[in-house]
């Protein structure tokens, strides 16, 4: 029993100077929030900010909700050692404390976290941060609330004296680790519909809560993480939020690990499950949000030896490097196309073409090889953009 007690202490006494080192907290709401019950610390919402680093910064920030099943925060590995980790990618992290229950329930965490939408944009220049490039991103019940977000925002209030009001509550993007989503489904977390909705909350608004239910085409370009062995929240709240994101044409990403609890924050030495945030890197960039960079449509042929390529790729990469999005897509029969949402963006690019050979069936990958060997290029231009390649072999 001594050792137990001596190893908790030891716990806390690590633990605690964690958060304490991070940002002074800011009140979303310095003259009380709507619907305080109190002046207690819990009955005031506030936002700590961690901008990124002046040499390394996108103008990308994602305010971030922590999960707790609405009725505690993991602060430290779902807020601060989030937001430290968004700084090494040059994204400004913004932990929100959001109102809890059973003291509060809906709308109260909703308000919070819209709030601190729009205070992040409100302040965008301060901040020197892109106000249209301002993501949500929530864990497990914080998921929940993030996905709320991004299904229940408004466009703010013109007439409002308030400058934060005036600001849009929808997020640019969401990213939604382990969420809890449903609150009509087996799959769902009881004790976050608890403390979110009250015991016995009427069917309207479980409805409206069961945010699978609440998608349009309108809702945020989203990445999802989870993990196939999530007993706590099961993958299958991810697996509806995605297939309905997909049936609205929402732009959207999900990974599934096969193992790994509940909780698991970023992973830290987990070889393959810490990879998720690598996942979430790339497509931050593959999407154009830590660069913004305007993109447009590119299409043409490529001739190989006098014949169209019969299978292959194509590749533009900016000149300018960094956190600008490559372009790609396959060559058939000497035909290529890329929209202008996944196009190069607007600028001198490298092209690489990759001959996959000229048999059915798609040769191997030693089969393969690069044929225009870094000696192509094209400058892109805003609109429409054709390019006709003739390469030969050396």
């Amino acid at each position: 029993m001594l050792r137990s007690i001596v190893w908790m202490t030891l716990s806390l006494v690590v633990a605690a100077p964690v958060w304490a080192q991070g940002p002074e907290p800011i009140l979303l709401w310095p003259d009380g929030a709507p619907g305080a019950m109190g002046t207690d610390d819990v009955d005031k919402p506030s936002i700590r900010i961690y901008p990124a680093d002046e040499a390394n910064r996108t103008g990308c920030a994602v305010v971030i909700c922590p999960g707790g099943g609405y009725g505690a925060l993991a602060f430290d590995h779902e807020g601060h050692q989030v937001a430290k980790w968004f700084n090494t990618i040059g994204v400004t992290g913004i932990v929100v404390k959001y109102r809890l229950g059973p003291k509060y329930h809906h709308p109260a965490p909703l308000q919070d976290a819209s709030r601190a939408i729009r205070y992040v944009r409100a302040h965008a220049d301060e901040l020197k941060i892109d106000p249209q490039r301002v993501g949500i991103m929530g864990f497990s019940a914080g998921g929940h609330l993030a996905s709320t977000v991004s299904t229940h925002y408004d466009s703010g209030d013109a007439d409002s004296a308030d400058v934060v009001a005036k600001q849009s509550s929808r997020p640019d993007f969401a990213i939604l680790c382990y969420p809890v989503i449903s609150m009509k489904s087996s799959f769902g977390h009881t004790g976050s519909k608890r403390n979110l909705l009250g015991n016995d909350p009427p069917q309207e608004l479980v409805e409206s809560m069961s945010n699978e239910t609440q998608i349009t085409k309108d809702t945020p370009p989203t990445f999802l993480f989870h993990t196939r062995e999530d007993t706590g929240v099961p993958v299958q709240n991810s697996l509806v939020y995605f297939r309905a994101l997909i049936e609205h044409g929402v732009s959207a990403e999900l990974h599934v690990y096969q193992q790994g609890p509940h909780g698991v924050g970023l992973a830290p030495k987990n070889p393959v499950l810490s990879t998720w945030t690598e996942r979430l890197a790339d497509w931050l960039k593959v999407n154009n949000f830590l660069a913004a960079a305007p993109r447009a449509a590119v299409s043409g042929t490529i001739q190989f030896n006098g014949e169209p390529l019969r299978w292959g790729t194509i590749a533009f990469e900016p000149q300018a490097g960094g956190n600008l999005p490559v372009a790609w897509a396959m060559v058939s029969r000497g035909n290529y196309r890329i929209n202008a949402v996944a196009g190069p963006v607007v600028g001198p690019q490298n092209v690489t073409v990759l001959n996959w050979g000229s048999v059915e069936p798609r040769p191997t990958l030693e089969d393969s090889e690069v044929i225009s060997a870094g000696m192509l290029t094209a400058t892109i231009v805003p609109g429409t953009n054709e390019f006709a390649f003739d390469l030969k072999a050396d």
